[in-house]
């Protein structure tokens, strides 16, 4: 008998280490993963991936091992996400629109949706699909989402006041963008960022369509003289984190949870370094100087704007894929009613700055 209890008590002495680690035996497995991201590494946001592999190393006591490759090593940005999917990279963060046709119901997010910064587009960019979970993403993963703030019109000659004024402009644009800026009056010229400030400098294009965060990050406040506050009419640019599904699956529960958990606490980061990079866009391009303007439009100004890029964009949005048999109208009506609970809850312009500034912008990974 005082045999039988020494072993009981000693069964269930273990009992709590079990609870602690998800009823997963510790069989000394070591994960190795990989994880492609488009952003160079200078890229705040590339710096904010690094923390997010630091994190979940550090919570899974080095259990998992994850290799970076930033500025699309493994793949690039328009491949990312068919290299998870065909396991070229485990992990990767790009942007859905450079997959056109891939994601109906997602795409909806690029829509002009008056986001007001990048916090906002953030929250509803991860709102949206967890009220929904479309199937387009059941080839992988997903881990979370994030979005930059709104799309406007930077010129560098003319000022553009009224949509009169856009045109015949040659405006640079993509995706969305384009059908907003030639909905305006405008001429769409395609050319990705890294061209732009060429293309602005040597007259070929009248002006961007773009984040307000390409000011700076990509020094075109330099050639830009006007600045265009268009945020009714401004699209987003939704961007995935996604693991491949295989290797999701071969991972233990308590593995998998640390990875949820952490995703989670990034959402928030995103869209405060999105934020961020909006004002520092503003500030760079303010002190420049050298009779630099930003405009604001008036409240009659912008409904004419939207009514001429904005609803027509919906509506057909709404059409298409109603006629295909999602229900595109029940998806409209949550991201514009997400759009005015998050429009109420962002940070304040200092807190958003404390953090990014103590916490991402001098960050470095402890040393191995």
């Amino acid at each position: 008998m005082k045999k039988f209890f020494l072993v009981a008590m000693a069964i269930l002495s273990l009992a709590p280490l079990a609870l602690l680690s998800g009823c997963t035996k510790d069989d000394g497995t070591v994960y190795n993963l990989t994880y492609n991201n488009f952003f160079p590494a200078t890229s705040l946001n590339s710096v904010l991936a690094e923390q997010w592999i630091q994190e979940i190393q550090d919570r899974s006591n080095g259990k998992v091992k994850i290799a970076y490759y930033p500025a699309g090593q493994l793949a690039a940005a328009n491949k990312t996400y068919d290299g998870v999917v065909q396991g070229i990279c485990d992990i990767g963060m790009s942007v859905l629109a450079y997959s056109p046709g891939v994601f109906p119901t997602s795409e909806l997010i690029d829509y002009p949706h008056a986001y007001p910064n990048g916090y906002v587009a953030t929250m509803v960019a991860n709102d949206y699909y967890n009220q929904f979970k479309p199937a387009e993403f059941d080839n992988v993963h997903p881990l979370y989402f994030h979005a930059p703030g709104p799309y406007v019109v930077f010129t560098t000659k003319t000022p553009i006041r009224t949509m009169e004024d856009l045109k015949g402009k040659v405006i640079r644009a993509t995706g969305v963008g384009t059908k907003i800026v030639q909905a305006l009056g405008g001429q769409g010229y395609g050319g990705t960022q890294g061209e732009t400030y060429e293309l602005l400098s040597k007259g070929v294009v009248d002006g961007n369509f773009s984040t307000l965060e390409s000011l700076k990050s990509y020094k075109q406040a330099d050639v830009v003289k006007y600045i265009t506050n268009s945020q009714a009419v401004g699209n987003t640019s939704m961007m995935f984190v996604v693991m491949n599904k295989e290797k999701w699956a071969s991972l233990p529960a308590n593995i998998q949870k640390i990875f949820t958990d952490v995703s989670k606490d990034f959402i928030k980061n995103h869209a405060e370094v999105w934020t961020y990079y909006d004002q520092s866009g503003i500030d760079y391009f303010n002190s420049l100087g050298d009779g630099r303007e930003i405009i604001t439009l008036s409240k009659a100004e912008q409904d004419k704007w939207v009514a001429a890029a904005v609803k027509p964009l919906i509506d057909a949005y709404t059409t298409d894929k109603t006629a295909k048999g999602l229900p595109a109208a029940d998806y409209e009506k949550y991201i514009n009613e997400r759009v005015q609970y998050w429009s109420t809850r962002v940070p304040s312009a200092e807190t958003i700055k404390n953090y990014v500034e103590t916490e991402v912008t001098n960050w470095t990974p402890p040393a191995k």
